[in-house]
């Protein structure tokens, strides 16, 4: 494709509006590399917001874009390839991108767009505490609607990419699409390994021109201090006048504008559609269903998580403690110890916690847990560890060192422990039949059975429980939120060291001042008022809302030989995080879900264990006949009905005088027993049948139908019961 050298923007963006629906995916692309290329950022300037939306699609999800959610390599590898070239962290958008940002030109976002939160504070009023929105509110034009953000190149191509994922729907043969092979889910780990960089620096931006000077990036946000972020909301005018402040011109902080605004944007796309205040309103019976994320949303936090963890623990060792910043330590150092606390732990918790509660309660919801483990376990994601004997080895880069796990535990300890009891809840509504559930039980006992986790998180509870009366200082300090959101290149305050401090400041932050802490190791064998073993199937739960369908039909014997491994495995992990020896587990087995005696102690009938779990021995069928004999030895009306049904007809009512029928025979027939086997007779089965079809016949429902039936069995055995006993009597 052609284009004269000076021809009017108005033209160049129509004529690739006329190629987008006329060329093929392949020539549209390397069109667009030739005009990226050739045209100054004057004339492209009017293409680029076009261009972002017909390659992401529209914010409403009517136009669809590139679908880059479904795009995947071994379906269409000629158009994968293309777009992943073309969208690229070094490729030919991100260049028109750079272009545009080195003439400092802006774009309108509309407010109407953002998650919920976001939304509802800005038309209020009060400017969100992330500094991604600061300076960037603008007021509509005159006649206009709505209010809009002015954001550079960088931000406007991060937002619409970003918010595709929620934007958009997915085709309806989009199902059975692999996410990890799709092209927006390798854009997002690329660009996250693009500019979180785990070695090394992040990459400066290209050059404009062959030879030519970088383009300078964007003004940074002001610096603003650390506590003006998230504890108390000014208006939106006072805020917005206070931060005019001059642009920060430390040149190092030029080094990750870049990744500080990718990493916020990241999360407020994808994780701030909850706030503290919406979650409590959401608890209210009346509330309405807020937004709730889809699987492949869920998948792609996982990879923004495992990442983050990768950047954090790639810090220097010198640079890794709290205590060790200062004015020598790089931005980028500086970003490293500060994104996952600061940036990500308050709606990371909140979003987890929705999903926790609202999940469909079927096996999807391995996607949320695999998430909420990811997030457990930052040593998992720490670099290789270096040879025996080296003298770069260090015990915060070990994963196995309590040393290393601590901090993280403790200053996340509301992840670790009410999140458990959320799982709790979901597991004792769960089937647990099924494979897929069991595996999950499994997967988080697993992980809370790890050497160290459960003395870690006691520790954490215990410096959140330890009283403040011992420390006069503390007593007039405010608990600030490390994790409150805020420019990392603001104002820090100043480094604590105190343990207890950073845990209570970490819980209150998450829940208010008011929070009263209830945990699983404070409450080592009750979750929510249930022993903890209850959900797997020790103690009755409470099926109210529970998933009653299961995949027995679609289990072989090598499903339920993997589910019965799972739940040994879970329990045997669980025993291990709680403590509990055989002894206290084979008692505590005892005493959960079982009959009591006389005495009122719990105790099981006698059984043994099988293949299918236990089974009652004939001692056992028979250890419940001591109250239905009491039961029929009564002399009372209640005594006549229960021998009626509880004794063989013929033997009920008469006493064998011949000493023939002394026998064997007659000895066990005299028992009281309770037998159904009349149920599963044909005839029985015939004859409700029948009577449900001549009800309907006179327009009475099965359930009317049923109750009649109950009650019309229920005068017959009294008036049974009654002629019974009149016939005994005259028999005597």
């Amino acid at each position: 494709m052609a284009f004269p050298h000076l021809q009017q923007p108005s033209f160049l963006l129509a004529s690739l509006k006329a190629d987008s629906m006329n060329k093929p995916f392949a020539q549209r692309c390397q069109d667009l590399v030739k005009v990226i290329e050739d045209f100054p950022a004057k004339e492209l300037h009017s293409v680029f917001p076009w261009l972002v939306e017909s390659i992401f699609g529209s914010l409403d999800g009517v136009l669809p874009g590139w679908n880059l959610r479904c795009l995947q390599g071994r379906v269409s590898p000629v158009e994968h390839s293309m777009a992943m070239e073309f969208l690229a962290p070094g490729g030919p958008m991100m260049e028109l991108v750079y272009k545009l940002q080195a003439e400092d030109y802006k774009f309108d976002f509309p407010v109407s767009y953002l998650p919920g939160p976001v939304k509802a504070s800005i038309q209020e009023r009060v400017l969100p505490d992330s500094p991604l929105y600061h300076n960037k509110l603008q007021l509509p034009p005159t006649g206009g609607l709505g209010l809009y953000l002015a954001l550079n190149p960088f931000e406007y191509y991060m937002f619409f990419f970003a918010l595709s994922l929620i934007a958009q729907k997915p085709p309806p043969g989009a199902l059975h699409v692999r996410t990890s092979d799709c092209a927006y889910f390798i854009l997002v780990d690329r660009y996250l390994a693009w500019f979180l960089p785990t070695e090394g620096s992040v990459l400066p931006p290209l050059s404009s021109s062959p030879g030519g000077p970088s383009p300078s990036p964007a003004p940074r946000t002001p610096a603003v201090p650390f506590a003006s972020y998230g504890l108390h909301h000014t208006s939106l005018l006072k805020r917005h006048v206070s931060h005019q402040t001059s642009v920060n011109a430390d040149p190092a902080s030029h080094e990750i504008w870049r990744s500080e605004t990718l990493l916020q944007v990241f999360v407020e796309m994808w994780l701030h559609h909850y706030s503290l205040e919406m979650y409590q309103k959401m608890q209210s019976p009346h509330a309405k269903e807020s937004f709730m994320p889809t699987e492949e949303h869920v998948l792609v936090v996982r990879l923004l998580l495992k990442h983050l963890h990768a950047f954090a623990n790639s810090l220097r060792p010198e640079q890794a403690s709290p205590s060790a910043h200062s004015h020598a330590a790089s931005p980028l150092e500086e970003f490293k110890r500060a994104a996952v606390p600061r940036f990500v732990q308050q709606k990371l918790y909140l979003f987890l916690q929705h999903c926790f509660d609202h999940w469909p309660l079927d096996a999807s919801f391995r996607a949320v847990l695999e998430m909420w483990l990811s997030y457990l376990q930052p040593w998992r994601y720490a670099p290789e560890r270096q040879a025996p004997g080296s003298d770069c080895q260090a015990p915060w880069r070990s994963p196995d060192s309590p040393h290393h796990r601590a901090p993280f535990v403790q200053e996340n300890l509301l992840i670790y422990t009410k999140l458990f009891l959320g799982f709790l809840n979901r597991a004792l509504r769960t089937d647990l039949v099924s494979p897929k559930n069991a595996l999950m039980v499994f997967r988080v006992a697993k992980v809370f059975a790890q050497p160290n986790l459960a003395e870690m998180i006691q520790r954490g509870e215990q410096l959140f429980l330890e009283p403040e009366l011992g420390v006069p200082q503390r007593q007039h300090r405010l608990f600030t939120a490390p994790s409150f959101t805020g420019s990392f290149l603001s104002s820090w305050p100043p480094a604590v060291t105190d343990a207890s401090f950073k845990v209570k400041s970490h819980v209150y932050s998450l829940e208010g001042q008011d929070c009263k802490y209830t945990g699983p190791r404070s409450r080592p064998s009750a979750a929510a008022g249930r022993p903890f073993l209850s959900w797997l199937g020790f103690y009755p739960a409470d099926t109210n809302g529970s998933y009653a369908g299961n995949d027995l039909d679609e289990m072989g014997q090598d499903s339920v030989r993997k589910t019965d491994e799972y739940l040994e495995k879970a329990l045997e992990y669980l025993c291990q995080a709680f403590r509990l020896s055989e002894a206290q587990l084979a008692q505590l087995t005892l005493a959960l879900g079982t009959p009591q005696d006389e005495n009122g102690k719990k105790q099981l009938p006698d059984c043994i264990v099988g293949d299918d779990g236990l089974i009652l021995t004939p001692l056992g069928r028979y250890q419940f006949a001591g109250q239905m004999a009491a039961l029929c030895s009564r002399a009372d009306f209640l005594g006549s009905f229960c021998r009626y049904h509880l004794l063989e007809p013929g033997l009920s009512g008469r006493r064998l005088l011949s000493p023939v029928g002394r026998g064997p025979a007659a000895s066990r027939a005299r028992g009281p027993r309770l037998s159904l086997r009349f149920l599963g007779s044909y005839r029985t089965l015939l004859s409700l049948v029948l009577a449900f079809s001549v009800a309907s016949l006179f327009c009475v429902g099965p359930l009317l139908c049923a109750l009649l039936l109950v009650l019309g069995y229920v005068l017959y055995a009294v008036a049974m019961t009654l002629l019974t006993e009149r016939g005994k009597l005259h028999q005597l």
